[in-house]
């Protein structure tokens, strides 16, 4: 999934010398509403491997992005991509230490996700927020190349590049901003679902999908 800025954001950022006779990964790579693919595979990499949940446009290989270390291996990609999907994995530490890891030393990952203000939007799930700060933490462990928040909608951009002697960052105290309990938390249980605010948006997010549904049933009879 990409939103138009995240397709500019990665083309500014990518550069050929980046890319060009490389191995890419695509974290997160169904096309839904647009993708970075084309304008990546512009720069002639010598591999370009899009992942994601389940088959369809964009994606080449079934694995969830908690599995990905399992799927490949470590340092197998000198570049990895994920646009808009960080904040729909529960368990993003572990989700982020994989983009992390699978990153040869050397290597470039490029990531674009959701802030705070940004509605909810299941896809299947969404859990997440991450703010400026919050990548600027999450990252320190990498040279950060480029860092700035999304004009267009709230939401936060990052280029980095993984030390040749990377040692990672522990994260187990960092608390992000949750959909599920409107307020900053370090994980999601089960018990956190039974709360007012996420079965407000849960059936807000119902409703207006019916609605939706039942006016393109509507244009075709």
């Amino acid at each position: 999934m990409c939103h138009p800025s995240c397709i500019v954001f990665g083309a500014i950022n990518l550069k050929k010398e980046d890319v060009e006779g490389k191995k890419v990964i695509e974290i997160g790579s169904y096309d839904v509403n647009g993708s970075i693919r084309s304008i990546i595979e512009s720069l002639n990499p010598a591999e370009y491997m899009g992942v994601d949940l389940e088959e369809g446009p964009g994606v080449d290989r079934v694995c969830c992005a908690e599995e990905i270390i399992n799927c490949f291996h470590e340092e197998a990609f000198d570049v990895v991509i994920s646009t808009e999907m960080i904040e729909h994995v529960k368990d993003w530490r572990k989700v982020i230490s994989n983009i992390k890891k699978i990153c040869k030393p050397g290597g470039i990952i490029l990531l674009t996700t959701r802030s705070y203000g940004f509605p909810f939007h299941p896809s299947p799930t969404d859990f997440w927020r991450f703010e400026y700060e919050d990548m600027e933490s999450i990252f320190s462990d990498c040279e950060i190349l480029v860092l700035e928040k999304d004009r267009e909608f709230p939401g936060v951009f990052i280029k980095v590049r993984k030390p040749f002697r990377w040692k990672e960052k522990d994260l187990s105290h960092h608390m992000l901003y949750s959909m599920i309990t409107n307020r900053k938390e370090t994980e999601i249980t089960d018990k956190n679902y039974k709360n007012w605010h996420f079965r407000k948006i849960y059936w807000k997010e119902k409703i207006k999908i019916s609605s939706v549904n039942l006016l393109r049933f509507f244009r075709f009879i």
